[in-house]
């Protein structure tokens, strides 16, 4: 959510910033709305501060015996009433207008962000690692023979319909050792603090964190009224909701497995062959709650800790600036990790890390007290992927591949999978 103190102070600022995500000039109907909230708002104040006067006046007219003025007062007292009421009813009416119209806007882009229309103008700003030279023609995870036994999307549609995938064997036990491997690094080496939270949460944590109202058909609501989330940023960063942490508390860095759901709308015909894309996946979230301050290093922080999982997996990966066409709607800037695919032969997403400044901390109410006194403030939040296990998944695989379809798995892993060090040609890890 924006601050409509700046709106009122700097329009023509907020409208450049709304330009450069291809958003038409809006701070003139902003402030229109809040105008005339503040107009019904003075008047329904000066409308009580007459009523209050004249409530006064009531006793002392009857008390000398004067019933005209007794009554006059006590029309005007009631009249007043009436007219507050109505007043402030149009002003809770404008001020839904308001709150409305700017929920839907996306949050700026900071100053260093390039400007673009789509994925074309994201800006790479470094590499690690060679990809691999083959000396066979690599193929994608799922035609892979180790791989083959263990990733089944037939049975998955029958049980669920497109866009899933049922592991198993040799398969799934990798995919966890992952999530667990990752779980382990951020906690015992990252500094973050592992979370086990749930994954339906009420419609006010999806609108706290940018889910809705934007992106509702992104999601899955249930009849209950409760939402599956689509990633534990939800979960992590509303922990602070509707709620005043002490200055001294910050920064609050955390870390959660979950499983996600995502409903893929507008991505018909994207990545459908193997399980890049699903509406059911995993994922191991980071969300940092910061002093303002602070923000932009944790930013830097979290893309470190998002990279050194990679490193360590010995996964080729290229890190860019997210360009404004193709942010998100909370981010003020975002880090896309992306890991090198050979089946595809290109650099794939696995992680977004973004900073989003006071815009969710606005929007849950979620504040710290500063150490020296004073007015509670609004936290910064950030949140990024640490990282997405199915892709994770995907990428040893591939990378691994060799040329009788067996896959060797990287060195860190070995602890989490009791000592096997490859899935062999059948499917069996050893």
């Amino acid at each position: 959510m924006h601050d409509i103190r700046f709106i009122r102070e700097n329009p023509d600022a907020f409208d450049a910033g709304m330009a450069r995500l291809g958003v038409s000039p809006v701070s003139a109907r902003i402030l229109a709305i809040d105008s005339t909230r503040r107009e019904k708002i003075a008047a329904a104040e000066a409308a009580q501060a007459m009523r209050n006067a004249a409530s006064k006046q009531v006793g002392a007219a009857r008390a000398r015996g004067d019933e005209a003025e007794f009554e006059r007062l006590r029309d005007l007292v009631a009249g007043k009433k009436d007219e507050i009421a109505v007043l402030e009813e149009q002003a809770k009416a404008e001020d839904f207008r308001l709150n409305e119209l700017l929920s839907t806007l996306p949050n700026l882009p900071l100053d260093d962000v390039p400007d673009g229309a789509d994925e074309t103008g994201n800006v790479e700003i470094r590499r690690w690692g060679a990809p691999r030279a083959f000396d066979f023609q690599p193929r994608e995870h799922f035609d892979l023979a180790a791989v083959q036994p263990g990733m089944d999307f037939a049975t998955a549609a029958k049980l669920s319909g497109a866009r899933f995938v049922l592991l198993s064997g040799a398969v799934a036990r990798v995919h966890r050792a992952l999530a667990q491997f990752m779980l382990d690094t951020h906690t015992a080496e990252h500094g973050l603090t592992e979370v086990n939270g749930p994954v339906l949460v009420r419609e006010e944590a999806m609108f706290g964190t940018g889910q809705l109202p934007k992106f509702g058909e992104e999601s899955y609501l249930l009849r209950e009224g409760l939402w599956l989330i689509p990633t534990s940023e939800v979960t992590l960063t509303n922990t602070v909701s509707d709620t005043i942490v002490e200055e001294s508390c910050l920064p609050r860095r955390y870390t959660a497995h979950s499983l996600c759901f995502r409903s893929e709308a507008g991505s018909a015909g994207k990545d459908t062959a193997g399980m890049l894309r699903q509406h059911q996946f995993e994922k191991v979230e980071m969300v940092s709650i910061t002093h303002p301050d602070a923000s932009l290093d944790e930013h830097a922080r979290m893309t470190r800790c998002a990279e050194n999982i990679l490193e360590r997996l010995g996964l080729p990966y290229r890190t860019v600036v997210l360009c404004t066409g193709d942010m998100g709607f909370g981010a003020r800037k975002t880090h896309d990790i992306e890991v090198w695919l050979p089946g595809q032969n290109s650099y794939r997403e696995i992680s977004s890390v973004s900073v989003c400044g006071d815009f969710q901390a606005r929007r849950m109410n979620a504040r710290f007290r500063p150490e020296g006194g004073g007015k509670p403030e609004f936290v910064h939040t950030l949140n990024g992927s640490g990282l997405a296990v199915g892709r994770c998944l995907i990428a040893v695989l591939e990378n691994g591949q060799q040329a009788d379809g067996s896959v060797d798995l990287p060195d860190a892993l070995h602890p989490w999978l009791g000592g096997k060090t490859r899935i062999d040609a059948a499917g069996i890890l050893v």
